[in-house]
Protein backbone atom coordinates (compact mmCIF):
# COMPACT_ATOMS: atom_id res chain seq x y z
CA UNK A 1 0.00 0.00 0.00
CA UNK A 2 1.46 3.48 -0.93
CA UNK A 3 1.94 5.84 1.99
CA UNK A 4 2.18 9.64 1.93
CA UNK A 5 5.71 10.08 0.86
CA UNK A 6 4.67 7.46 -1.94
CA UNK A 7 2.25 9.54 -3.34
CA UNK A 8 4.11 12.68 -3.18
CA UNK A 9 7.07 11.22 -5.18
CA UNK A 10 4.08 10.61 -8.10
CA UNK A 11 1.88 14.55 -7.52
CA UNK A 12 4.27 16.20 -6.45
CA UNK A 13 6.87 16.67 -3.06
CA UNK A 14 7.13 20.55 -3.57
CA UNK A 15 4.86 21.58 -5.86
CA UNK A 16 2.31 24.53 -6.71
CA UNK A 17 0.21 23.63 -3.84
CA UNK A 18 3.54 23.17 -1.04
CA UNK A 19 5.04 26.30 -2.63
CA UNK A 20 2.08 27.98 -1.58
CA UNK A 21 1.26 26.31 1.57
CA UNK A 22 4.87 26.97 2.27
CA UNK A 23 4.71 31.00 1.88
CA UNK A 24 1.77 31.24 3.59
CA UNK A 25 2.42 29.93 6.77
CA UNK A 26 6.29 31.31 6.56
CA UNK A 27 3.85 34.41 7.98
CA UNK A 28 3.46 32.72 10.90
CA UNK A 29 7.13 32.25 11.52
CA UNK A 30 7.42 36.16 10.98
CA UNK A 31 4.55 37.21 13.11
CA UNK A 32 6.29 34.98 15.71
CA UNK A 33 9.58 37.15 16.11
CA UNK A 34 7.92 40.54 17.19
CA UNK A 35 6.72 38.30 20.46
CA UNK A 36 10.20 36.51 20.59
CA UNK A 37 12.36 39.25 20.76
CA UNK A 38 9.66 42.31 20.92
CA UNK A 39 11.00 43.09 24.56
CA UNK A 40 14.18 44.89 22.93
CA UNK A 41 11.75 48.21 21.57
CA UNK A 42 8.71 47.55 23.79
CA UNK A 43 10.89 47.59 26.84
CA UNK A 44 13.75 49.70 26.07
CA UNK A 45 14.80 51.64 29.12
CA UNK A 46 16.20 55.86 28.04
CA UNK A 47 18.34 57.74 30.28
CA UNK A 48 16.41 59.10 33.41
CA UNK A 49 16.71 61.16 36.25
CA UNK A 50 14.30 62.14 38.79
CA UNK A 51 11.30 64.44 38.54
CA UNK A 52 12.17 67.38 41.13
CA UNK A 53 9.14 69.79 41.48
CA UNK A 54 9.60 72.84 40.28
CA UNK A 55 13.23 72.23 38.30
CA UNK A 56 11.23 72.76 35.04
CA UNK A 57 10.29 75.90 36.12
CA UNK A 58 13.59 77.32 37.20
CA UNK A 59 15.38 76.00 34.26
CA UNK A 60 12.90 78.30 32.42
CA UNK A 61 13.42 81.23 34.49
CA UNK A 62 17.03 80.70 34.27
CA UNK A 63 17.15 79.47 30.35
CA UNK A 64 19.38 77.18 31.03
CA UNK A 65 20.23 74.62 28.48
CA UNK A 66 18.96 70.65 28.77
CA UNK A 67 23.01 70.11 29.74
CA UNK A 68 22.60 73.26 32.36
CA UNK A 69 19.78 71.74 33.99
CA UNK A 70 21.52 68.34 34.37
CA UNK A 71 24.72 69.83 36.15
CA UNK A 72 22.71 72.18 38.09
CA UNK A 73 19.88 69.50 39.83
CA UNK A 74 20.61 66.34 39.09
CA UNK A 75 23.23 64.38 41.54
CA UNK A 76 25.55 61.98 40.01
CA UNK A 77 26.61 62.90 37.06
CA UNK A 78 30.27 63.92 37.54
CA UNK A 79 32.18 61.08 39.14
CA UNK A 80 32.41 58.08 36.95
CA UNK A 81 30.16 55.32 38.34
CA UNK A 82 27.63 57.10 39.91
CA UNK A 83 24.90 57.26 37.29
CA UNK A 84 22.93 54.67 39.04
CA UNK A 85 22.82 57.88 41.71
CA UNK A 86 21.90 60.29 39.32
CA UNK A 87 18.59 58.19 37.77
CA UNK A 88 17.50 56.85 41.03
CA UNK A 89 18.22 60.04 43.90
CA UNK A 90 17.66 63.06 44.04
CA UNK A 91 18.59 66.72 46.19
CA UNK A 92 16.60 66.95 48.72
CA UNK A 93 15.81 70.85 47.88
CA UNK A 94 12.62 73.00 47.24
CA UNK A 95 13.60 74.42 43.91
CA UNK A 96 10.51 76.55 44.27
CA UNK A 97 12.23 79.18 46.81
CA UNK A 98 13.19 82.54 45.17
CA UNK A 99 16.63 82.48 46.98
CA UNK A 100 18.16 80.04 44.27
CA UNK A 101 20.42 82.08 41.90
CA UNK A 102 20.78 80.70 38.50
CA UNK A 103 24.13 80.38 38.39
CA UNK A 104 24.99 77.21 40.55
CA UNK A 105 21.64 77.52 42.64
CA UNK A 106 22.84 75.00 44.97
CA UNK A 107 26.22 76.90 46.18
CA UNK A 108 24.26 79.18 48.24
CA UNK A 109 23.03 75.69 50.25
CA UNK A 110 25.87 73.75 50.72
CA UNK A 111 29.55 74.45 49.94
CA UNK A 112 29.80 70.72 49.00
CA UNK A 113 26.90 69.23 46.83
CA UNK A 114 28.17 65.82 48.65
CA UNK A 115 26.61 66.92 52.15
CA UNK A 116 23.30 67.91 50.45
CA UNK A 117 20.83 65.07 51.48
CA UNK A 118 19.40 62.48 48.66
CA UNK A 119 16.22 60.99 48.67
CA UNK A 120 14.23 58.92 46.75
CA UNK A 121 12.67 59.64 43.51
CA UNK A 122 9.10 59.94 44.85
CA UNK A 123 7.50 61.99 42.34
CA UNK A 124 8.48 60.28 39.58
CA UNK A 125 11.07 60.03 36.50
CA UNK A 126 11.86 62.01 33.99
CA UNK A 127 12.64 60.08 30.58
CA UNK A 128 15.09 61.78 27.77
CA UNK A 129 13.03 59.98 24.83
CA UNK A 130 10.55 61.01 22.15
CA UNK A 131 8.64 58.09 22.36
CA UNK A 132 7.10 56.01 25.33
CA UNK A 133 8.21 51.39 26.29
CA UNK A 134 6.45 49.95 29.20
CA UNK A 135 9.73 51.39 31.21
CA UNK A 136 8.64 54.86 30.95
CA UNK A 137 4.78 53.98 31.11
CA UNK A 138 4.54 51.92 34.77
CA UNK A 139 8.55 53.35 35.79
CA UNK A 140 10.35 50.44 35.65
CA UNK A 141 13.49 51.38 36.95
CA UNK A 142 15.84 51.55 39.96
CA UNK A 143 14.40 49.56 42.28
CA UNK A 144 11.23 48.31 39.97
CA UNK A 145 14.08 47.30 37.36
CA UNK A 146 13.42 43.75 38.29
CA UNK A 147 10.01 43.66 37.08
CA UNK A 148 11.35 44.22 33.00
CA UNK A 149 13.17 41.03 33.65
CA UNK A 150 9.87 39.21 35.09
CA UNK A 151 8.31 40.53 31.96
CA UNK A 152 10.16 38.50 29.56
CA UNK A 153 10.78 35.56 32.05
CA UNK A 154 7.02 35.43 32.00
CA UNK A 155 6.97 35.19 28.28
CA UNK A 156 9.64 32.27 28.10
CA UNK A 157 7.82 30.42 31.10
CA UNK A 158 4.77 30.43 28.82
CA UNK A 159 7.07 29.26 25.78
CA UNK A 160 8.21 26.18 28.29
CA UNK A 161 4.54 25.29 29.41
CA UNK A 162 2.86 26.01 26.24
CA UNK A 163 5.41 23.65 24.10
CA UNK A 164 3.87 21.27 26.21
CA UNK A 165 0.18 21.94 26.53
CA UNK A 166 0.54 22.66 22.61
CA UNK A 167 1.78 19.44 21.39
CA UNK A 168 -0.59 17.07 23.17
CA UNK A 169 -3.55 19.05 21.56
CA UNK A 170 -1.65 19.02 18.00
CA UNK A 171 -1.82 15.03 18.28
CA UNK A 172 -5.13 14.88 20.23
CA UNK A 173 -7.14 17.67 17.55
CA UNK A 174 -5.04 18.20 15.11
CA UNK A 175 -2.67 20.45 13.29
CA UNK A 176 -5.00 22.30 11.92
CA UNK A 177 -7.32 22.97 14.65
CA UNK A 178 -4.58 23.54 16.94
CA UNK A 179 -3.08 26.29 14.49
CA UNK A 180 -6.32 28.16 14.17
CA UNK A 181 -7.38 27.77 18.62
CA UNK A 182 -3.41 28.84 19.63
CA UNK A 183 -3.66 31.92 16.68
CA UNK A 184 -6.87 33.46 17.75
CA UNK A 185 -5.98 33.33 21.67
CA UNK A 186 -2.41 34.85 20.88
CA UNK A 187 -3.85 37.73 18.50
CA UNK A 188 -6.55 38.28 21.50
CA UNK A 189 -4.12 38.58 24.08
CA UNK A 190 -1.46 40.57 22.00
CA UNK A 191 -4.49 42.93 21.20
CA UNK A 192 -5.41 42.92 25.13
CA UNK A 193 -1.97 43.64 26.28
CA UNK A 194 -1.66 46.81 23.90
CA UNK A 195 -4.80 48.14 25.84
CA UNK A 196 -3.49 47.30 29.71
CA UNK A 197 -4.25 49.60 32.31
CA UNK A 198 -1.23 48.47 34.87
CA UNK A 199 1.18 46.42 35.10
CA UNK A 200 -0.05 43.17 36.55
CA UNK A 201 -2.93 42.69 33.59
CA UNK A 202 0.10 43.43 30.94
CA UNK A 203 2.09 40.52 32.38
CA UNK A 204 -0.79 38.30 32.44
CA UNK A 205 -1.20 38.87 28.69
CA UNK A 206 1.87 38.26 27.92
CA UNK A 207 1.91 34.97 29.87
CA UNK A 208 -0.98 34.03 27.99
CA UNK A 209 0.60 35.16 24.87
CA UNK A 210 3.59 32.70 25.55
CA UNK A 211 1.72 29.71 26.67
CA UNK A 212 0.23 30.10 22.78
CA UNK A 213 2.78 31.48 20.48
CA UNK A 214 5.75 29.09 20.35
CA UNK A 215 2.62 26.30 19.93
CA UNK A 216 1.43 28.63 16.82
CA UNK A 217 4.86 28.64 15.38
CA UNK A 218 5.16 24.58 15.93
CA UNK A 219 2.21 23.82 14.78
CA UNK A 220 2.66 25.89 11.54
CA UNK A 221 6.32 23.94 11.56
CA UNK A 222 5.17 20.57 11.74
CA UNK A 223 2.15 21.40 8.88
CA UNK A 224 4.48 22.19 6.35
CA UNK A 225 7.00 19.44 6.63
CA UNK A 226 4.15 16.92 6.86
CA UNK A 227 2.57 18.80 3.46
CA UNK A 228 6.29 18.24 1.48
CA UNK A 229 8.12 14.76 0.49
CA UNK A 230 11.45 13.87 2.80
CA UNK A 231 13.57 15.41 -0.37
CA UNK A 232 12.39 18.69 0.51
CA UNK A 233 11.78 18.43 4.44
CA UNK A 234 15.32 20.23 5.34
CA UNK A 235 15.20 22.86 2.95
CA UNK A 236 11.48 23.93 4.10
CA UNK A 237 12.30 23.54 7.44
CA UNK A 238 15.08 25.76 7.76
CA UNK A 239 13.51 28.48 5.19
CA UNK A 240 10.85 28.62 7.61
CA UNK A 241 13.30 29.79 10.12
CA UNK A 242 14.54 32.07 8.16
CA UNK A 243 10.86 33.74 7.63
CA UNK A 244 11.70 34.45 11.73
CA UNK A 245 14.33 36.61 10.28
CA UNK A 246 12.36 38.31 8.07
CA UNK A 247 10.02 39.77 10.82
CA UNK A 248 12.94 40.60 12.35
CA UNK A 249 14.02 43.44 10.01
CA UNK A 250 9.97 44.20 9.44
CA UNK A 251 9.90 44.49 13.47
CA UNK A 252 12.67 46.92 13.38
CA UNK A 253 11.33 49.61 10.87
CA UNK A 254 7.63 49.26 12.40
CA UNK A 255 9.72 50.43 15.74
CA UNK A 256 11.45 53.17 14.10
CA UNK A 257 7.70 53.95 12.49
CA UNK A 258 6.14 53.51 15.98
CA UNK A 259 8.38 54.84 18.67
CA UNK A 260 5.79 54.56 21.26
CA UNK A 261 4.78 50.75 22.85
CA UNK A 262 1.16 50.47 22.94
CA UNK A 263 0.80 51.92 19.05
CA UNK A 264 3.95 49.07 18.24
CA UNK A 265 1.94 46.14 20.10
CA UNK A 266 -0.83 46.95 18.27
CA UNK A 267 0.55 46.94 15.12
CA UNK A 268 2.21 43.52 15.41
CA UNK A 269 -1.21 41.99 17.32
CA UNK A 270 -4.19 42.91 14.79
CA UNK A 271 -2.50 41.33 11.77
CA UNK A 272 -2.60 37.97 13.45
CA UNK A 273 -6.66 37.93 13.27
CA UNK A 274 -5.65 37.51 9.47
CA UNK A 275 -4.20 34.10 10.02
CA UNK A 276 -7.92 32.85 10.83
CA UNK A 277 -8.33 32.88 7.44
CA UNK A 278 -6.11 29.56 7.37
CA UNK A 279 -9.70 27.76 7.98
CA UNK A 280 -10.27 27.73 4.25
CA UNK A 281 -6.33 28.20 2.90
CA UNK A 282 -4.57 25.08 4.91
CA UNK A 283 -5.72 21.76 5.00
CA UNK A 284 -5.06 19.32 7.71
CA UNK A 285 -2.43 17.24 7.57
CA UNK A 286 -3.12 13.73 5.89
CA UNK A 287 -0.58 12.20 7.76
CA UNK A 288 -2.31 13.11 11.04
CA UNK A 289 -5.61 11.85 9.55
CA UNK A 290 -4.27 8.76 8.17
CA UNK A 291 -3.14 8.43 12.09
CA UNK A 292 -6.68 9.06 13.24
CA UNK A 293 -7.79 6.50 10.95
CA UNK A 294 -9.58 9.12 8.76
CA UNK A 295 -8.43 7.57 5.19
CA UNK A 296 -11.55 9.41 3.14
CA UNK A 297 -10.55 12.75 4.17
CA UNK A 298 -6.65 11.92 3.98
CA UNK A 299 -7.43 10.93 0.45
CA UNK A 300 -9.22 13.72 -0.55
CA UNK A 301 -6.29 16.22 0.22
CA UNK A 302 -4.07 14.23 -1.48
CA UNK A 303 -6.69 14.61 -4.67
CA UNK A 304 -6.39 18.28 -3.82
CA UNK A 305 -2.62 18.18 -3.74
CA UNK A 306 -2.86 15.95 -7.07
CA UNK A 307 -4.77 18.97 -9.07
CA UNK A 308 -2.83 21.97 -7.33
CA UNK A 309 0.34 20.51 -8.58
CA UNK A 310 -1.40 20.18 -11.78
CA UNK A 311 -1.05 16.08 -11.79
CA UNK A 312 -3.10 13.34 -12.18
CA UNK A 313 -3.88 11.15 -8.68
CA UNK A 314 -2.18 7.48 -8.85
CA UNK A 315 -4.46 5.14 -9.57
CA UNK A 316 -3.30 3.16 -5.85
CA UNK A 317 -4.64 6.33 -4.09
CA UNK A 318 -7.34 4.99 -2.45
CA UNK A 319 -5.20 2.30 -0.59
CA UNK A 320 -3.23 5.51 1.12
CA UNK A 321 -2.15 4.52 4.15
CA UNK A 322 0.96 5.21 7.35
CA UNK A 323 4.05 3.84 6.75
CA UNK A 324 4.37 0.20 8.34
CA UNK A 325 6.98 -0.17 11.55
CA UNK A 326 7.47 -2.63 13.48
CA UNK A 327 8.27 -0.65 16.25
CA UNK A 328 4.41 1.50 15.64
CA UNK A 329 3.17 -1.76 17.65
CA UNK A 330 5.34 -0.12 21.25
CA UNK A 331 4.33 2.59 22.77
CA UNK A 332 6.63 4.97 23.70
CA UNK A 333 6.77 7.54 26.42
CA UNK A 334 8.76 10.40 28.03
CA UNK A 335 11.17 7.85 29.64
CA UNK A 336 11.87 6.44 26.61
CA UNK A 337 14.49 9.33 25.92
CA UNK A 338 16.32 8.16 28.94
CA UNK A 339 15.92 4.06 28.16
CA UNK A 340 18.84 3.29 26.82
CA UNK A 341 22.67 4.67 27.61
CA UNK A 342 23.01 6.19 24.43
CA UNK A 343 19.64 7.67 23.97
CA UNK A 344 20.17 9.22 27.10
CA UNK A 345 23.86 10.70 26.26
CA UNK A 346 22.34 11.82 23.08
CA UNK A 347 19.34 13.73 24.98
CA UNK A 348 21.67 15.13 27.71
CA UNK A 349 23.61 16.60 25.27
CA UNK A 350 21.00 17.96 23.12
CA UNK A 351 19.23 19.17 26.17
CA UNK A 352 22.27 21.13 27.04
CA UNK A 353 22.62 22.17 23.79
CA UNK A 354 19.49 23.90 23.18
CA UNK A 355 19.98 25.46 26.49
CA UNK A 356 23.08 26.94 25.69
CA UNK A 357 22.00 28.18 22.25
CA UNK A 358 18.79 29.47 23.72
CA UNK A 359 20.19 32.15 26.29
CA UNK A 360 23.11 33.11 24.06
CA UNK A 361 21.10 34.20 21.47
CA UNK A 362 18.66 35.94 23.70
CA UNK A 363 21.54 37.48 25.30
CA UNK A 364 23.10 38.53 22.23
CA UNK A 365 20.03 40.38 21.48
CA UNK A 366 19.22 41.73 25.21
CA UNK A 367 22.81 43.31 25.55
CA UNK A 368 23.12 44.80 22.20
CA UNK A 369 18.95 46.49 23.32
CA UNK A 370 21.03 47.55 26.74
CA UNK A 371 24.43 49.22 24.98
CA UNK A 372 23.34 50.43 21.11
CA UNK A 373 24.41 53.32 20.12
CA UNK A 374 21.32 53.30 17.37
CA UNK A 375 18.98 50.85 18.78
CA UNK A 376 17.32 50.86 15.49
CA UNK A 377 20.25 50.15 12.91
CA UNK A 378 22.09 48.52 15.65
CA UNK A 379 19.34 45.43 15.87
CA UNK A 380 18.98 45.76 11.82
CA UNK A 381 22.62 44.22 11.35
CA UNK A 382 22.36 41.59 13.76
CA UNK A 383 19.03 40.67 12.33
CA UNK A 384 20.53 40.52 8.63
CA UNK A 385 23.71 38.24 9.50
CA UNK A 386 21.02 35.67 10.02
CA UNK A 387 20.21 35.25 6.32
CA UNK A 388 23.64 34.20 4.95
CA UNK A 389 23.87 31.83 8.55
CA UNK A 390 20.59 30.00 7.16
CA UNK A 391 22.10 29.69 3.74
CA UNK A 392 25.44 28.32 5.04
CA UNK A 393 23.37 26.17 6.66
CA UNK A 394 21.61 24.68 3.29
CA UNK A 395 24.64 24.74 1.85
CA UNK A 396 27.01 22.50 4.14
CA UNK A 397 24.31 20.16 5.69
CA UNK A 398 24.44 17.61 2.96
CA UNK A 399 28.06 18.57 1.82
CA UNK A 400 30.02 18.35 5.03
CA UNK A 401 27.46 16.66 7.51
CA UNK A 402 25.69 18.28 10.73
CA UNK A 403 28.59 17.74 13.59
CA UNK A 404 31.55 19.84 12.38
CA UNK A 405 29.55 23.43 11.05
CA UNK A 406 27.42 23.31 14.85
CA UNK A 407 30.81 22.70 16.50
CA UNK A 408 32.19 25.50 14.26
CA UNK A 409 29.28 27.81 14.83
CA UNK A 410 29.41 26.74 18.41
CA UNK A 411 32.63 28.06 18.80
CA UNK A 412 32.43 31.24 17.13
CA UNK A 413 29.37 31.89 19.01
CA UNK A 414 31.24 31.30 22.35
CA UNK A 415 34.26 33.11 21.20
CA UNK A 416 33.02 36.09 20.38
CA UNK A 417 31.02 36.76 23.09
CA UNK A 418 34.22 36.18 25.25
CA UNK A 419 35.89 38.43 23.23
CA UNK A 420 32.99 41.44 23.51
CA UNK A 421 33.98 41.07 27.33
CA UNK A 422 37.56 43.14 26.56
CA UNK A 423 36.12 45.20 23.54
CA UNK A 424 34.91 48.82 24.03
CA UNK A 425 35.01 50.70 20.67
CA UNK A 426 31.28 50.20 20.09
CA UNK A 427 31.43 49.67 16.03
CA UNK A 428 33.21 46.72 16.81
CA UNK A 429 31.62 45.46 19.62
CA UNK A 430 28.80 45.04 17.27
CA UNK A 431 30.79 43.55 14.90
CA UNK A 432 31.86 40.86 16.74
CA UNK A 433 28.16 40.41 18.14
CA UNK A 434 27.56 40.11 14.22
CA UNK A 435 29.73 37.09 14.02
CA UNK A 436 28.79 35.61 17.17
CA UNK A 437 24.40 36.13 16.30
CA UNK A 438 25.62 34.38 12.60
CA UNK A 439 27.33 31.51 14.43
CA UNK A 440 24.73 30.88 17.09
CA UNK A 441 21.97 30.84 14.70
CA UNK A 442 23.36 28.47 12.38
CA UNK A 443 24.21 26.29 15.70
CA UNK A 444 20.25 26.63 16.28
CA UNK A 445 19.26 25.37 13.10
CA UNK A 446 22.03 22.20 13.04
CA UNK A 447 20.92 21.51 16.33
CA UNK A 448 16.98 21.65 14.93
CA UNK A 449 17.94 18.71 12.39
CA UNK A 450 20.26 16.97 14.74
CA UNK A 451 17.24 16.70 17.21
CA UNK A 452 14.63 15.33 14.52
CA UNK A 453 17.39 13.21 12.77
CA UNK A 454 19.29 11.15 15.89
CA UNK A 455 16.16 9.40 17.65
CA UNK A 456 14.67 6.60 16.84
CA UNK A 457 11.29 6.48 15.11
CA UNK A 458 9.27 4.96 17.99
CA UNK A 459 10.16 7.90 20.64
CA UNK A 460 9.30 10.73 17.68
CA UNK A 461 6.08 8.74 17.34
CA UNK A 462 3.00 7.35 20.30
CA UNK A 463 0.36 5.30 19.66
CA UNK A 464 -2.22 5.07 22.70
CA UNK A 465 -5.49 3.02 21.21
CA UNK A 466 -4.63 1.97 18.43
CA UNK A 467 -4.37 5.23 17.13
CA UNK A 468 -0.73 6.63 15.54
CA UNK A 469 0.04 10.56 16.82
CA UNK A 470 3.43 11.66 16.44
CA UNK A 471 4.88 12.44 20.16
CA UNK A 472 5.72 16.07 20.67
CA UNK A 473 9.46 15.87 21.13
CA UNK A 474 10.79 19.18 20.49
CA UNK A 475 12.48 18.96 16.77
CA UNK A 476 12.65 22.20 16.31
CA UNK A 477 13.02 25.92 17.30
CA UNK A 478 13.00 28.99 16.03
CA UNK A 479 16.35 31.03 15.67
CA UNK A 480 14.87 33.49 18.60
CA UNK A 481 14.61 30.98 21.32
Amino acid sequence: MPTVDDILEQVGEFGWFQKQAFLILCLLSAAFAPICVGIVFLGFTPDHRCQSPGVAELSQRCGWSPAEELNYTVPGLGPAGEAFLGQCRRYEVDWNQSALSCVDPLASLATNRSHLPLGPCQDGWVYDTPGSSIVTEFNLVCADSWKLDLFQSCLNAGFFFGSLGVGYFADRFGRKLCLLGTVLVNAVSGVLMAFSPNYMSMLLFRLLQGLVSKGNWMAGYTLITEFVGSGSRRTVAIMYQMAFTVGLVALTGLAYALPHWRWLQLAVSLPTFLFLLYYWCVPESPRWLLSQKRNTEAIKIMDHIAQKNGKLPPADLKMLSLEEDVTEKLSPSFADLFRTPRLRKRTFILMYLWFTASVLYQGLILHMGATSGNLYLDFLYSALVEIPGAFITLITIDRVGRIYPMAVSNLLAGAACLVMIFISLHWLNIIIMCVGRMGITIAIQMICLVNAELYPTFVRKAKPKENTIYLKVQTSEPSGT
